[in-house]
C-alpha cells in the first residue's frame, strides 16, 4: 500500500535535472495525501532544466524566468503541467511547500489551483529555529535522526534559511538518559540534513570558561576545533554574552575574534554574530565599546532574551554597519522575554512556563513591532511545544503581512486537513483571557477540538492542540471547585466540618478531563517524544514542559487551611487584616486594585515598564495560601508601584507586605511619594515573609499615596528580583 501511494504520488510529480531533493521531498509528501492526482501534474527543476523535462508539445512554451536568486522561487504553468521553478534546491524546496500548503484534496484526488504566476522570495534574510539535543529539551533530546529529518523538512517547507545547533556543551549535562544516540553523532547527522536541502546550519556557541586564568582560553579554543571537526558544515557563529555564560566584552570580543578566524580558515562565508545577553549596564556599555572599534571579523549582533536595553535602544547605539537579528523566545509562558499578559494564577500554576502555547495575536503583533530593526530572526525554541510559534514565524519572515487567520488555515492544511481545526489556535489563545472559572469560551474550545475531524495524514500536532483545550477546560473545572470548597470550608461551623470539606475531590468532569489529558499525553510521548511528565516520561523537570505532573496539584490551599485550625477557629479573613483595610493580592488580575500596571502589554510587549503578574516556584501543597503564591513584578529598574487615592489626611496608616517568590532574593528599596523612604537595602530572610511598616503621616497628608518598589540600578540578568505578594495599608485607629 506505501509502495502504491508512494507510485502515484511519483506519477504526480515529475524532476528535472537538479530537482531530485526538492522532488523527493514533494513526492513523499503527496503519498501521504493524494489517491488521485486528478488534474495535478507538478514539474519540479532549475529553470535550465525545466524544458527538457517537460512533454515535448510543450517545451517551445517554456521561458526561463529571470535571475531568481538564492532564495525565491516560481511557480507557472505550462500547458497542463505546474512547474516550480527555482535556482538551486533551497528554492526550490521552498516552491514544494507552496504547492503542498495550497494542494486540496476532496475524495483523495488532488486539485491545486493557480491564478497566474506566482514569484515569491522572503522578506528577511535570517529565517532560523533553534534545535537544542540536550536533557533540557522538551523533546528533542528524545529524538532519532530520521525524526530531526522530517522535522527539518517541515522548516524548510515552509521556508526556513536555516537551523541553529545548540553546541554539545552548554548550561546543560553533555549527555542525558533519553539520548538515542550519542550527541555529537546526532549533531552532525542534523548539519548534513539541514544542508542537503540548501539549508544554512548555524552554531550556537556558549562561553562558559572563566578566561582570565590562565591557559583558558587556549582550552576553550582547542573545543571549538573539536565541536568544528565534529560538524560537517558550519555556516555561521552565534556566541551570546549570557545566558548562558558570565564573560565581560573586554574578554569576549578577542575570544570570539579567535574562534570567527578557525571558522573562516573552514569557510571564508560563514556569519559571526554575538549578543548582549545577561550583561548589567556597565557591561552594556563596554559591549558598545567594543562595537565602535568595528572588528571585521564580526557580522551582526543578536538581540534575545535576559537584555535589559530594549531593541530601539540598541540599534541607536550599535553601528549602522552590523544588523540585527531577533532571537525572540517563543517557548515560554511566564519568566520569558514575552510573558503572557495578566495570566490568571491557575493556568500559571498549572500549566506552567513551557506548555502547548500557540499565541497567533500576540507573536504577530511582537513580529510586527520588533522585526523592522533587524535582518531576520532565530527563534529561541525548547521543543514542540511552541511549533505553531514556529512555524508561524516562519511564514512572518516570508511575507509580513500574513494574517494570522491565513496562516492558520495554512498550518492546518499542511499537518492536520481539517479546515475547521484552523479556528483552534485563536480560541486557545483567548482561553487564557481573563479568569478560567468565568471564561465560557474555554468550554466552547474544547468542543471544537473534539468536533475537528483530522485527515490520514495529520499528525502529532492535533493531539498537541486538543491536549491544550482539554487542559484548559479541566483548570475551568478546577479553579471553580477549588474555590467552592475554599470558601466552604472556612465558612464551616467547625474544624471538623471545614476538614470534612477540605477532602472532597473536584467532581467526575474534572476527573474525566484528566484521565484524557493522560491518555494524550502518552499519544505525545509516542508520537512526538513530548515529555509532560518527569515521572513518566522522563522529563528533566516540572519547569521543562511536564506540566501533566501538575495536573491535580492542589488549587484550594488545603495544607494553609489545615495549619490555621491548629491556632484557633475560625479562620479570620486573610484579606480584612483590619477593618478597613485596603487589601491587594498582587498576581492576581482581579485583586490588584492599587497596582500601577504601565503601559500594557500592546504597546510594551517586553513588559520592561509594565506590571507582570507571576507566580512563584510552590504550590498550594508546601503550605503556601494562595495569596502568597502568586505576585507581581516589574524588570530591571523599573520601579513597582502602587498607588491609593481617598485616603483620610487626619489619620496614620501602616503598611503590612507580604514579600514573596523566586527562592533568591535582592536587595529591596521603597519609597513613598518619590522622597520618603520606607525600606532601604532590605532584603528578605524568608519565603514568604511578612513586615508592617508605619507610614509617616506627612506621605497621606494629600489624601493620596504612591508606593515605588526598586531593586539596585544597573543589574542585568533576567531583570526579575523585586517580587511582592500582598499588601495591606491599614488606618490606625
Amino acid at each position: 500500500m506505501i509502495l502504491a501511494a508512494a507510485a502515484l504520488a511519483a506519477s504526480c510529480v515529475t524532476v528535472g535535472p537538479g530537482g531530485e531533493v526538492a522532488a523527493d521531498l514533494l513526492t513523499r509528501r503527496m503519498a501521504e495525501r493524494v489517491q488521485h492526482c486528478g488534474t495535478v501534474r507538478l514539474l519540479i527543476a532549475p529553470p535550465d532544466g525545466v524544458a527538457k523535462a517537460l512533454p515535448p508539445r510543450w517545451r517551445g512554451r517554456w521561458r526561463r524566468p529571470a535571475s531568481l536568486g538564492r532564495e525565491a522561487f516560481e511557480v507557472r504553468r505550462v500547458g497542463p503541467v505546474t512547474v516550480i521553478t527555482a535556482e538551486g534546491t533551497r528554492g526550490l524546496v521552498y516552491g514544494a511547500g507552496w504547492a503542498l500548503r495550497h494542494l486540496d484534496i476532496a475524495g483523495g484526488t488532488a486539485r491545486l489551483s493557480l491564478k497566474g504566476t506566482v514569484r515569491q522570495s522572503p522578506a528577511y534574510a535570517t529565517r532560523l529555529t533553534q534545535i537544542g539535543y540536550r536533557p533540557k529539551n522538551n523533546s528533542y533530546d528524545a529524538w532519532t535522526l530520521p525524526m530531526f529529518q522530517r522535522r527539518i523538512e517541515d522548516f524548510a517547507l515552509w521556508g526556513a534559511s536555516g537551523v541553529q545547533l545548540i553546541a554539545p556543551v552548554s548550561d546543560d549535562d553533555e549527555t542525558g538518559p533519553l539520548f538515542p544516540a550519542p550527541v555529537r553523532e546526532t549533531l552532525a547527522g542534523i548539519a548534513t540534513i539541514t544542508h542537503r536541502l540548501g539549508l544554512d546550519l548555524a552554531l550556537y556557541y556558549p562561553e562558559l570558561g572563566h578566561y582570565e586564568k590562565l591557559g583558558a582560553v587556549e582550552a576553550e579554543l582547542a573545543a571549538f576545533r573539536r565541536t568544528l571537526a565534529d560538524l560537517p558544515h558550519v555556516d555561521a557563529l552565534y556566541v551570546p554574552g549570557g545566558d548562558p555564560g558570565h564573560t565581560s566584552p573586554s574578554l569576549l570580543f578577542p575570544l570570539v575574534a579567535q574562534q570567527a578566524a578557525l571558522l573562516h580558515a573552514r569557510n571564508p562565508a560563514a556569519s559571526v554574530y554575538i549578543s548582549s545577553q545577561g550583561f548589567d549596564a556597565a557591561g552594556f556599555e563596554a559591549f558598545y565599546h567594543e562595537l565602535d572599534k568595528r572588528p571585521d571579523w564580526l557580522t551582526g549582533v543578536f538581540v534575545g532574551p535576559q537584555t535589559r536595553d530594549p531593541l530601539p535602544l540598541e540599534r541607536a547605539r550599535i553601528p549602522a554597519r552590523y544588523p540585527l537579528i531577533l532571537y525572540p523566545d517563543i517557548a515560554h509562558t511566564m519568566h520569558a522575554q514575552f510573558p503572557v499578559p495578566r495570566w490568571w494564577p491557575e493556568f500559571a500554576l498549572t500549566e506552567g512556563r513551557e506548555p502547548i502555547n500557540p499565541r497567533p495575536a500576540a507573536y504577530t503583533h511582537i513580529f510586527a513591532r520588533f522585526m523592522p530593526l533587524t535582518s531576520g530572526f532565530i527563534t529561541y525554541s525548547e521543543g514542540v511545544n511552541d511549533d505553531f510559534n514556529q512555524f508561524l514565524w516562519f511564514e512572518l519572515g516570508w511575507n509580513p503581512h500574513t494574517h494570522p487567520k491565513a496562516f492558520a488555515r495554512d498550518y492546518v492544511r499542511m499537518f492536520i486537513g481539517d479546515p475547521m481545526a484552523a479556528m483552534l489556535p485563536p480560541a486557545l489563545e483567548a482561553n487564557w483571557v481573563g479568569d478560567p472559572a468565568s471564561n465560557e469560551r474555554i468550554d466552547a474550545t474544547l468542543r471544537l477540538a473534539d468536533a475537528i475531524r483530522p485527515a490520514a495524514f495529520a499528525d502529532w500536532r492535533i493531539d498537541a492542540l486538543r491536549y491544550r483545550a482539554v487542559y484548559d477546560a479541566m483548570v475551568r473545572r478546577r479553579t471553580i471547585a477549588a474555590r467552592a470548597r475554599r470558601a466552604a470550608a472556612l465558612a464551616a461551623p467547625d474544624p471538623e466540618r471545614a476538614g470534612a470539606i477540605l477532602a472532597t475531590g473536584d467532581g467526575p468532569e474534572a476527573a474525566a478531563l484528566l484521565a484524557r489529558l493522560n491518555i494524550l499525553a502518552e499519544r505525545l510521548w509516542q508520537q512526538a517524544r513530548l515529555q509532560l511528565s518527569v515521572k513518566r516520561f522522563g522529563a528533566s523537570n516540572i519547569e521543562r514542559g511536564a506540566n501533566l505532573d501538575r495536573a491535580d496539584v492542589d488549587l484550594t490551599g488545603r495544607a494553609w487551611i489545615t495549619a490555621q485550625m491548629a491556632k484557633g477557629w475560625p479562620i479570620p479573613d486573610r484579606s480584612r487584616r483590619a477593618e478597613g483595610a485596603l487589601y491587594d493580592d498582587l498576581g492576581r488580575p482581579d485583586a490588584e486594585p492599587h497596582l500601577v500596571r504601565g503601559l500594557g502589554f500592546t504597546a510594551d510587549p517586553q513588559m520592561f515598564i509594565t506590571a507582570i503578574d507571576g507566580i512563584a516556584d510552590r504550590t498550594p501543597e508546601d503550605g503556601w495560601w494562595p495569596g502568597e503564591l502568586d505576585y507581581a513584578e516589574t524588570l530591571y529598574d523599573s520601579p513597582l508601584r502602587l498607588h491609593y487615592t481617598g485616603l483620610d489626611p487626619r489619620r496614620s496608616y501602616r503598611l503590612t507586605v507580604t514579600y514573596a517568590g523566586e527562592d533568591y532574593t535582592l536587595p529591596i528599596r521603597l519609597v513613598a511619594n518619590g522622597h520618603i523612604v520606607l525600606q532601604d537595602q532590605f532584603a528578605r530572610t524568608a519565603n514568604p515573609m511578612q513586615v508592617t511598616l508605619s507610614i509617616p503621616r506627612e506621605a497621606t497628608a494629600g489624601g493620596t499615596l504612591d508606593l515605588a518598589w526598586t531593586r539596585p540600578s544597573g543589574m542585568g540578568g533576567s531583570g526579575r528580583g523585586k517580587q511582592v505578594a500582598e499588601t495591606w495599608l491599614i488606618a490606625d485607629k
